[in-house]
């Protein structure tokens, strides 16, 4: 796995850090939940310039597809596809959490096959920023 590789997932799971600390005496917190915590830690200032779409597409038990659009210091967020994403994660419900939740390893995930993430690798090392 290449430096930006490891970077990459490192971002991937940083992300998940400001809704694993709410969640993270919540037994059986849900996809949802961990998005839903994502909208008290957006940054705006670090999302000033960047124009981009990121997709989750998340299988098994509580799984789905949601989504965030960051268009220059604003974002929107929401459940299903969106349209020509530059930067696509793809997991089990079960495992994002758990990556979410700092229980299972960004980069294990990846190593294992378990997490793939397609797409623009510095957009999707940008989301680490603006999602603290």
């Amino acid at each position: 796995m290449s430096f930006a590789d490891r970077h990459t997932f490192l971002i991937a799971a940083a992300m998940c850090a400001g809704a694993a600390i709410s969640l993270a005496n919540r037994v059986g917190s849900t996809p949802q939940d961990v998005f839903d915590a994502m909208r008290g830690s957006f940054q705006p200032a670090k999302a000033k310039g960047v124009h981009a779409r990121y997709q989750w597409d998340l299988s098994g038990p509580n799984g789905g597809e949601w989504w965030v659009e960051v268009n220059n210091g604003s974002y929107k967020m929401g459940k299903g596809e969106i349209d020509h994403p530059n930067v696509t994660f793809i997991a089990s419900a079960k495992d994002w959490v758990a990556i979410c939740h700092d229980q299972l390893s960004g980069i294990w995930a990846y190593v294992t096959g378990r997490l793939k993430v397609r797409g623009d690798q510095r957009i999707a090392r940008k989301l680490g920023e603006m999602f603290p």
